[in-house]
């Protein structure tokens, strides 16, 4: 058993700490992926003691080489990070009073676990929001260049699952897109919140010492201070907010992973993906598997269930701080990284995706003009709702005669209304349909056109964190 007199803490105990316990409470198992910030954090303190005289010049000048030589050591593997060291907090300044002594053991004057925790999570969030900006915009950037490639593509376009009306395939690649936009913004709005800077906060009260916060603000690159030392070190909005924006925007990938897994398939063979994201199967030879599309599929309830992990740690917490709180990092490292690849894989299976768009347009069933032959009758005058009946009828009329909508004769037109005419046949064809949408947001070629133009300013203009 480790004796308890080798912690920081330990002088306020008798006995040494159960092994299992040891066990149980260090996260340093997984808190070493803050390293980098917990040094950085480490460093603008440092300068911040300095300046109050706490640190003699040639100390923080000592301690900053030391932690230049820490960070190194765990870059290169050299440095063990056993549970007895607790976190990865306590084994950066361990070893950086082993390089340097007494100086080293300086640099927590004024500072609390609480606030530097608050610090490291803030500073890899901006990292994790910049990250998953910049594969937003990648997608992004796919899919423009998709519906650009493949603008008079005509498809079914589904409600219900059930075919609906003609819309280009360019179209309902720009629904994604402007997802993808919204999806951005969330991110975007996540960083002002979450760029706060915490230290100076202590424990929960505020630190008794005059540390500089505004200095310690602008050498770690945040916006603001935050406000409140019992908000700051209690606060892991900054997480749940990630965590929120990052399930909505799996959400939006696993739906058009749904679609084109379904139109992949050999019944409709919409689309193929290519073999780099596909896989086989061990037993049947003629399989090809959209399992990469499945994969963002199946780990949107990852990150589902990730923020739920969270949002359940964070319920009853009673402020300010309490060890519950430890388990924040597990699910936030987990879905940076889930989405990380998630967007990685999602932009080179639509970019390397074949579409085939004769299949789409031979898919077009008998009556998927129908609405534009009740648009038609009501441009005559006729009530829509009587039109909606009139072309019903007719649907039916063509169902049982084998027939699409659009090969009815005149006469059986003109026996369900006299409104028809022979300018009839001018809407009747997956083009005029189409066409006939071209307001800003629909499905006509120059609205489409302008989408893209619009996406393409957006992607360019669009102001990105940092």
């Amino acid at each position: 058993m480790n004796k308890l007199s080798e912690k920081p803490w330990s002088g306020r105990f008798a006995g040494s700490t159960e092994k299992l316990m040891e066990k149980f409470n260090a996260s340093i198992g997984f808190d070493k992926r803050l390293y980098k910030m917990d040094i950085e954090g480490s460093r603008a303190q440092t300068r911040a003691l300095a300046r109050m005289g706490i640190l003699t010049k040639q100390e923080r000048e000592r301690v900053l080489a030391g932690l230049n030589r820490v960070e190194r050591e765990i870059d290169a593997g050299a440095l063990p990070l056993t549970d007895d060291l607790e976190d990865i907090h306590m084994a950066v300044e361990k070893r950086l009073i082993e390089l340097v002594g007494d100086a080293g053991a300086k640099i927590h004057t004024g500072r609390s676990r609480n606030d530097q925790v608050a610090l490291d999570e803030r500073l890899f969030l901006r990292e994790a929001i910049a990250d998953a900006i910049a594969q937003i915009e990648r997608v992004m950037a796919v899919v423009l260049d998709v519906a650009e490639s493949h603008l008079d593509v005509i498809m079914p376009g589904y409600t219900h699952v059930q075919q609906a009306q003609p819309i280009r395939f360019s179209h309902y690649a720009m629904a994604l897109f402007w997802m993808l936009a919204r999806d951005r913004t969330r991110f975007e709005d996540c960083w002002k919140r979450a760029n706060a800077m915490p230290l100076g906060a202590g424990a929960l009260a505020g630190s008794a010492y005059p540390l500089d916060r505004e200095f310690l603000r602008a050498e770690l690159g945040f916006d603001r201070i935050a406000e409140n030392s019992i908000d700051a070190v209690s606060d892991r909005d900054y997480f749940l907010e990630y965590l929120s924006a990052a399930a909505i925007l799996m959400g939006h990938l696993s739906r058009f992973c749904e679609d084109l897994i379904v139109w992949s398939s050999s019944e409709f063979g919409f689309v193929e993906l290519a073999d780099a994201f596909s896989t086989g199967s061990s037993m049947m030879p003629q399989k090809k598997n959209p399992d990469s599309l499945e994969l963002v599929r199946g780990k949107t309830g990852r990150v589902y269930g990730n923020l739920m992990s969270l949002l359940t740690v964070m319920k009853a917490i009673p402020l300010t701080y309490a060890k519950d709180m430890q388990e924040d990092k597990e699910p936030v490292f987990d879905t940076a990284d889930t989405v990380h690849i998630s967007l990685s894989v999602f932009a080179g299976a639509w970019q390397s995706m074949k579409i085939n768009g004769k299949r789409m347009a031979d898919a077009l069933d008998s009556a998927i003009l129908a609405t534009d032959l009740a648009d038609y009758l009501a441009r005559k005058g006729v009530p829509f709702r009587m039109c909606h009946r009139i072309v019903g009828k007719l649907v039916r009329t063509a169902l049982a005669r084998g027939q699409k909508l659009h090969a009815l004769d005149m006469e059986t037109l003109r026996a369900a209304s006299e409104a028809f005419d022979t300018d009839v046949r001018a809407v009747l064809s997956p083009e005029a349909s189409t066409e006939a949408r071209n307001l800003d947001g629909g499905t006509g070629r120059n609205a489409v056109l302008r989408q893209i133009e619009a996406g393409r300013h957006l992607l360019t203009d669009g102001k990105a964190c940092g």
